[in-house]
């Protein structure tokens, strides 16, 4: 599949408020219990503002997934650490878009001056936990039954990457 990484835009805010959406209905990759409205893509904005964006986008110009760092918290002390998250339409996982993603906002941590990459994942996602063992994090605290969605505990499982 060919895909082009280009910065999240305004214009983006359906696509990637649906594809936000499909997980929070779907999985326990997004934390919400309940879909959000398009409006939300304005809390993302605000979130990311001055850190590295990504969306992938295919040959037809089609979101096919977006990926962020923003801060871990607003302390100055711990400015160098930022959280990423990324989310790919179900249809074109597996493809190498979210590898490419982390490698793009990787670079961008890394002009940004930034030391440390956290990751907040639940336990129920063993696929997300898998792709970022596979890329170099490392599973650094869990928070044992922090979290319930649809009436299922889980634990929101932190992995680490410094660059």
């Amino acid at each position: 599949m060919e895909y082009d990484l280009v910065p999240i835009s305004p214009e983006d805010r359906e696509a990637v408020i649906d594809i936000f959406n499909h997980y929070i209905e779907n999985s326990f990759a997004a934390y919400p219990e309940k879909k959000v409205p398009y409006e939300f893509f304005n809390f993302f904005l605000q979130a990311t503002a001055g850190y590295p964006t990504t969306l992938a986008k295919d040959e037809n110009k089609k979101v096919v997934g977006f990926g962020m760092l923003h801060p871990h918290s607003p302390m100055p002390t711990l400015s160098g650490t930022a959280e990423i998250t990324y989310f790919i339409r179900p249809d074109c996982t597996g493809k190498g878009i979210g590898s490419s993603m982390l490698e793009r906002l990787m670079a961008g941590a890394r002009e940004k001056g930034l030391h440390c990459i956290l990751a907040s994942i639940s336990s129920l996602n063993e696929g997300s936990i898998r792709f970022h063992r596979d890329h170099g994090f490392k599973e650094c605290g869990r928070f044992r039954e922090v979290g319930k969605k649809n009436g299922k505990l889980f634990d929101t499982v932190w992995m680490q990457r410094f660059l």
